[in-house]
């Protein structure tokens, strides 16, 4: 089988042009998906650490729901239910339709929705493994929680789930090519469409294995050197 490498050049006869913009858009939906996870991650681990028991009961019921439910299927939920909720909504207002959801935004949501559930199970390991004699003697040199939270637990805890963090964002990348469902022009959507109209569908999917896989070596280079630096002051520590 000969292959044309000039479809994936950057022009109006190469795709590559396309598959760069839609591995950005790639990139941009996961960061959003990712960041939303950790804000829920750590408001879900402080409901189950120090919560009353209802929140601790919420914060459970809510990582059951999403952890329980395909990924998938909380898109669909997301993108063609809340279409209908919006629908409702302008109708009852008496606004003209018709009325549509973003996919970038149903598809970061649902996806964000997801990796909070997981990320609150990396937080709260990150939690507990501080050591106790640390934050007694915090509490004994008078540290009020606030400072207590800033200075011990944010630093030590973060440290400690950095690694864990780095693979929740290797699973968000790879979850965010289910986004092409909603019709958001993404990698794994581009690469569909011109697999479709080049009737070369292995060469273009193959092309797409390799976007993903430079976008998570990239990541996981970042999330290394990242953890490395903040090892630093731990290392001198020791020494």
């Amino acid at each position: 089988m000969t292959i044309d490498w000039q479809l994936l050049g950057f022009g109006d006869e190469g795709w590559g042009g396309v598959l760069l913009d839609a591995a950005t858009v790639t990139v941009t939906v996961s960061l959003c998906a990712w960041l939303l996870g950790a804000v829920l991650g750590s408001l879900l681990c402080w409901m189950q650490i120090g919560g009353a028991r209802w929140q601790q009961r919420l914060a459970n019921g809510y990582i059951t729901l999403f952890r329980g439910v395909p990924e998938l299927l909380v898109i669909y939920l997301f993108y063609f239910g809340g279409r209908q909720v919006v629908s409702f909504v302008g109708e009852a207002l008496g606004m003209q339709g018709p009325f549509d959801v973003n996919g970038f935004v149903a598809g970061a949501i649902a996806i964000g929705l997801i990796s909070g559930a997981y990320q609150c199970g990396v937080f709260r390991g990150a939690f507990y493994a501080i050591p106790k004699g640390t934050l007694e003697a915090a509490t004994v040199t008078g540290m009020g929680r606030l400072m207590l939270f800033r200075r011990m637990i944010v630093p030590q805890a973060l440290r400690t789930a950095l690694p864990g963090m780095g693979n929740q964002w290797q699973s968000v990348i790879k979850e965010s090519a289910l986004v092409s469902v909603t019709g958001l022009v993404e990698t794994m959507n581009q690469i569909s469409t011109a697999s479709n109209s080049t009737q070369m569908p292995f060469f273009f999917y193959s092309v797409g294995a390799v976007i993903y896989l430079i976008i998570t070596t990239c990541s996981d280079f970042v999330f290394r050197y990242v953890e490395k630096v903040a090892m630093r002051g731990q290392q001198r520590a020791r020494l």
